[in-house]
C-alpha cells in the first residue's frame, strides 16, 4: 500500500491518481496520522466465452452418446423409481 498525504493530494493528485488506476491502494495521511484509504474500484467483469458444448459433445461421440436415453432414464412424475 502506497502512502500520500493531504498535500500530495492537494499539489500531485495526478500521481496519486495513477496509482489507484493501477489498482494500488493509497492510505492518506495528515500530520502522520492515516485519515483514510483510497482503493481503485472493481473493474467490470468482461464478456464470458463459453465453449461450444454441443460441437465438443459430437466431436467426442460422434455417433451419439452411449447408453439410455436421457428421457428413459428420468421418470415422469420425478418421485416414482423408474
Amino acid at each position: 500500500m502506497k502512502l500520500a498525504t493531504v498535500r500530495d493530494l492537494r499539489n500531485r493528485f495526478a500521481r496519486v491518481f495513477s496509482w489507484i488506476e493501477e489498482g494500488e491502494r493509497v492510505a492518506v495521511s495528515r500530520r502522520g496520522r492515516v485519515i483514510a484509504t483510497l482503493v481503485p474500484a472493481r473493474r467490470p467483469l468482461g464478456r464470458v466465452e463459453w465453449p461450444d458444448f454441443v460441437a465438443r459433445l459430437q466431436a467426442d461421440w460422434p455417433d451419439g452418446v452411449p447408453g439410455k436415453p436421457l428421457s428413459e432414464l428420468i421418470p415422469d412424475g420425478r418421485g416414482r423409481a423408474g
